[in-house]
């Protein structure tokens, strides 16, 4: 029976991570209100706490005199060695059973040169190097165990006591209501764990607060992150999302210092740009008449207008845009085998390399346990299971599918109905703000056009679209996860980030996706234009090109998702934690406990740590799939991720509760997707550089359609717009009565230009496609076959070079295991040989030695064990 002992409360210690004797260590703080109404809840609690103890946890409760709002209970939870060693054989972790001795390799030359970027050598290896093996309770002895309340790392022990949790039942009638996860869902409990504060009391010190002052703390950006640290408190599972993250970053800063070349390349190179030399030189540009780019509410314009957006557009459309998305190409595939690499030597020092599908068995989740009732018998293990029958789980998966393929036609019906809004409301604007008082303005009224103001509404129409979907999907995507039953957490997360990611995908690069590869290519000529549903004009690029449209788009949606995800990130949790804790913030040390204080910070979610990586592989997406129009994409992406790792590490060690500390392989689907994206990243890189840029039809005109002996882009403009007779235009197209601009009443102006490549009025062919356009054509696609196999064929070459497990990683592998068999072999004679010399002669007398420590009865709850 749990005694709740009275204690005064300046006397109490508040700071302590230990229950009231001082001696035993908290490993998980459950928190509840007890209600008036509550009596189902309190029999709950009742019968789940008297498990736990069966279980062999032992129990502390602070009363609710004694917290700060006088209403909150605090059930403390602490693990005594004997329910570890059961737990840990149980589940299969591994630790140290002898000192590494491979010793390391030699520091690299001028490794001083990274002094400055260096942690405390206590705060990067927390613990020795070990070689470790597969712990067993019944050999204690043959591990290094100094002190048992330490041997297992915080991370270790979180995980063992929400396994107990998480099956523990708290019902007598029904043995199937069981687990930690649905009282909390019922709100029978509230759960919390350890604070980040620095203890006062030295052996109290935490190694959450150690990780707050040498890694999330701002000044500390330029340090390396104290990765074991980070595993040893939270887990592998958290661990390796700040790895990869770490690692890509990294990552990035060589390509971010490409990319910013070809940027100083196409400004040191402005003086070579002829085409719009032309464009902005008043006897070319200047005496070209451009045809309307909307019906009846659009005048004639002069090319000279696009000069400064065509000098723009010189920056990232010029020869290095070329090379760029070739490096990008080999670059995305020597980030992906080397993070392979580091991955492996991760797998090796964080105990993961052994960690197969078959020891999943014994992390089922408890929903999946309880909702399948059918049990067949597991032919490895040769016991019953609970299964789901083939029938029920293709009806289930057919459902989501449907489910997800819903919800992806809707994005894109989304996406078409604010196309047609576009092509709508482009001529309204076109007709208002002729005369609008912006205009007068000196420095942003040339700005103010009728483009622009059509973009920003389409893009807040389709920001608050965005926004309400994501809001009823990620729901939705839950709900049918959770209907498909998946059978482990792995498979779980897996399932959930693949919905989750197919809808983000369309979600986030559908804007991109149309200004690249379909705003301007159906728009038809003069006098027979395209039609959206046959009523709205298909939408022109800007005068400056399409490029510039889109390098102007992945700005936009790149730099804004990130700066408003960082300050959502910091912001939101800061602010709803203060409002919580405001009354006690003030409050001494000593009258507001670790516990309570980590109960007023705000709970993980589960979907906390996808929405880390979505963030981070979506920006990959943009710094992949469109870098060929934004070559500074990676510099960006750089400075925000060296600012996204401290706003996590911060957020992680002040503003949340302590995840569940969990074990997981590697980062799961996000490599399976990661490497789809770079995969598709070739073709749509090759595409941007073939379609939307005009770098192709330059180079045509430069080697073969060039005036003059010499090979040079004189006269390339001219060359790139087609002529129409102004009176062949249909009334529904020809511009309305003042409209057009005084310059153009005052001339006799008989053509006008738009940009493609078919033959003159009065030409036998008139209106129809030069030979010009077909070999531009053949250009692009001959450009496309060439690139993507060049760049797929270094891929796949520099794929096949690079091993996935470094050498040094497979010789400790080797080593390991080598020792475990030798060590196992070497104590197991030790022991019969104190058999023998216990027992002499009377062989047949000979027992097995008992263990040390005292066999304690409890309940084990585990499907693999009797």
């Amino acid at each position: 029976m749990l005694v709740c002992v009275q204690v005064d409360k300046q006397q109490q210690s508040k700071d302590s991570v230990y229950f009231r004797d001082g001696m035993r260590r908290i490993d998980f703080v459950l928190s509840y209100i007890d209600d008036k109404d509550g009596e189902k809840k309190q029999d709950r609690r009742k019968e789940f706490e008297a498990n736990l103890k069966k279980a062999g946890l032992e129990l502390e409760t602070e009363d609710k005199s004694e917290s700060e709002d006088g209403r909150t209970y605090f059930l403390k939870i602490h693990v005594p060695w004997e329910v570890l060693a059961t737990y840990a054989d149980v589940l299969k972790i591994k630790v140290p059973f002898k000192t590494n001795d491979i010793t390391d390799k030699k520091d690299m030359p001028m490794s001083w040169l990274c002094t400055p970027y260096r942690l405390p050598e206590h705060v990067m290896q927390p613990e020795p190097d070990y070689f470790t093996a597969t712990f067993d309770k019944s050999k204690t002895d043959f591990f290094l165990i100094e002190d048992k309340e330490t041997f297992f790392p915080p991370s270790t022990r979180n995980r063992i006591v929400y396994y107990i949790l998480s099956r523990c039942p708290y019902s007598k009638e029904d043995k199937d209501k069981k687990g930690i996860k649905r009282l909390l869902n019922n709100g029978t409990y509230a759960m919390c764990i350890q604070y980040w504060t620095r203890s006062r009391d030295a052996k109290c010190e935490s190694e959450r607060y150690a990780l707050y002052k040498y890694w999330a703390r701002f000044s500390r950006f330029y340090k390396e992150q104290p990765l074991n640290l980070i595993r040893k408190y939270y887990g592998e599972k958290i661990g390796i999302y700040f790895a990869w993250l770490g690692f890509y970053t990294e990552m990035l800063t060589y390509a971010a210092v490409v990319g910013l070349l070809c940027f100083i390349y196409g400004v040191a190179s402005f003086d070579e740009n002829v085409w719009s030399k032309e464009i902005c030189n008043k006897t070319i540009g200047g005496q070209i008449v451009m045809c309307p780019l909307c019906d009846k509410k659009c005048g004639y314009w002069m090319l000279s207008t696009t000069c400064s957006s065509s000098w723009q557009s010189y920056l990232f459309d010029n020869t290095a845009t070329v090379f760029f998305a070739i490096f990008m190409g080999i670059w995305v595939t020597l980030f992906l085998e080397f993070w392979k690499r580091r991955q492996a030597r991760l797998e090796y020092e964080w105990d993961l390399v052994d960690m197969e599908e078959e020891q999943q068995q014994l992390q089922l989740r408890p929903e999946y346990e309880t909702k399948c009732t059918h049990r067949r018998l597991n032919r490895v293990t040769q016991e019953m299971e609970p299964y789901l029958p083939l029938t029920s789980k293709c009806a289930r998966s057919v459902l989501s599918g449907a489910t997800v393929l819903f919800w992806i036609s809707l994005i894109i019906a989304s996406i078409i109905g604010v196309i047609a809004y576009r092509l709508a409301v482009f001529a309204a604007f076109a007709s208002i703000m002729k005369d609008s008082p912006t205009n007068k303005l000196d420095v942003v009224g040339s700005l103010i056009t009728p483009q622009l103001a059509t973009s920003v509404t389409a893009s807040c129409i389709n920001f608050v679209i965005i926004m309400i979907l994501n809001f009823l999907y990620e729901r939705v995507a839950i709900k049918i996860t959770d209907m498909e039953v998946p059978k482990t957490h792995v498979e779980y997360e897996n399932k959930l980030t693949v919905k989750m990611f197919l809808f983000q995908f369309v979600n986030y690069y559908s804007s991109c996706f149309y200004v690249a590869f379909f705003k301007g290519k159906f728009v038809g000529y003069p006098g027979d234009y395209a039609y959206m549903f046959g009523k709205w004009r298909n939408e022109e690029c800007e005068p400056g090109g399409c490029l510039i449209e889109l390098t102007t788009q992945l700005v936009i949606v790149m730099v804004g998702k990130q700066v408003w995800g960082n300050i959502q990130e910091a912001l939101v949790p800061w602010l709803c934690n203060w409002w919580v804790s405001r009354s006690a913030r003030n409050h001494p040390e000593s009258l507001y406990s670790r516990w309570e204080q980590d109960h007023d910070l705000q709970s993980f979610s589960q979907l906390g740590l996808f929405y880390e990586y979505l963030e981070m592989v979506i920006q990959f997406g943009f710094i992949t799939l469109f870098v060929a129009s934004f070559p500074l994409a990676p510099l960006l992406a750089l400075m925000n991720n060296i600012l996204e790792v401290r706003v996590d590490a911060w957020k992680f060690t002040t503003q949340f509760r302590r995840p569940v500390a969990a074990k997981v392989h590697n980062i799961g689907a996000w490599n399976e997707i990661l490497n789809m994206i770079a995969v598709f990243s070739v073709v749509t890189n090759a595409f941007i550089v073939s379609f939307t840029s005009d770098m192709i039809p330059r180079l045509v005109y430069k080697y073969a359609y060039h005036q003059g002996n010499e090979s040079t882009m004189e006269g390339y403009i001219n060359n790139s717009l087609s002529v129409f007779n102004i009176s062949k235009f249909q009334p529904e197209n020809r511009p309305d009565d003042g409209e057009n601009p005084d310059w153009f009443y005052s001339s006799n102006i008989t053509t006008c230009r738009y940009r493609d490549y078919r033959y003159p009025p009065g030409h036998e062919k008139q209106y129809t496609h030069t030979m010009q356009f077909w070999h531009i054509l053949a250009a692009k696609l001959a450009f496309i076959i060439i690139m993507e196999h060049v760049v797929f064929v270094v891929k796949f070459f520099v794929a096949w070079l690079i091993p996935d497990v470094p050498s040094d990683v497979k010789a400790r592998i080797k080593r390991e295991r080598y020792l475990i068999q030798e060590y196992l072999h070497n104590y197991e004679l030790e022991k019969l040989k104190i058999q023998l010399s216990q027992n002499g002669p009377n062989i047949e007398q000979c027992t097995c030695p008992a263990t040390a420590a005292t066999p304690v009865k409890m309940e084990v709850f585990s499907d693999c064990l009797s």
